[in-house]
């Protein structure tokens, strides 16, 4: 999953980063409003933090002119200002969730795997297809009750399969969500790691529609 951190305080950002990544998250940061209005409006995340007080004006600004427009990603506010008042207008721009700081770092992380759950239709902190698991906040893979050993690449792009089961998804979808915007692959990369996917949890669970993407199956199609 793809997170954009928009956060002017350098080393909170960088703490909050590093948790992140080390949280199987791929992170991009911008220090500014106008910064994380282009990125938001050009690029493709699964959420955003956004800090209330930002350089160039108040965060809720730039998300009110997201939803305005029609760009539904969810958002998790963090700011420094305790009022009620404060936290009200933060939702009443289109804030899906909130936490004021000084946080730990845990808790965002956990907060941001329960919006993207929700996004996706997913209440349960475990996902599950067929005989397939995924434990969303300790990232770990079981089929059939037995864990199964993944790359934290191949963990990723499993994620983001499983989050949007039964749902088709493209293989430019996959590049834009599941890897770094620096060092986004080929096509062929992605046809090898999802073989790689295959080899370890069933050539079948993984079903390629020629022209669309892959989509991930719960039961082995029948050969009628």
């Amino acid at each position: 999953m793809k997170c954009l951190l928009v956060e002017d305080d350098q080393a909170l950002a960088r703490e909050l980063s590093q948790a992140l990544q080390d949280g199987d998250w791929i992170v991009e940061r911008a220090e500014n409003g106008q910064e994380a209005d282009f990125l938001v409006r050009t690029e493709a995340y699964d959420t955003v933090i956004l800090d209330i007080g930002l350089p160039d004006g108040d965060g809720t600004r730039w998300l009110s002119s997201w939803r305005e427009d029609g760009i539904d990603l969810p958002v998790l506010i963090l700011t420094a200002r305790e009022r009620w008042a404060d936290k009200a207008a933060g939702f009443t721009a289109g804030a899906d969730d909130y936490v004021t700081k000084p946080f730990e770092p845990a808790e965002v992380l956990f907060r941001l795997r329960a919006l993207v759950r929700r996004t996706h239709g997913h209440a349960h902190p475990v996902l599950k297809v067929g005989e397939l698991n995924l434990d969303t906040h300790t990232q770990h893979v079981t089929l059939a009750g037995r864990p199964v050993s993944l790359t934290a690449q191949e963990t990723r792009l499993l994620s983001y399969l499983m989050h949007a089961a039964p749902r088709v998804v493209s293989r430019s979808e996959l590049s834009e969500h599941v890897y770094d915007r620096d060092h986004e692959p080929d096509s062929n990369v992605i046809d090898v790691q999802v073989s790689r996917l295959r080899r370890k949890l069933g050539a079948w669970r993984i079903a390629t529609l020629r022209g669309q993407g892959y989509r991930l199956l719960a039961d082995e199609p029948s050969d009628s």
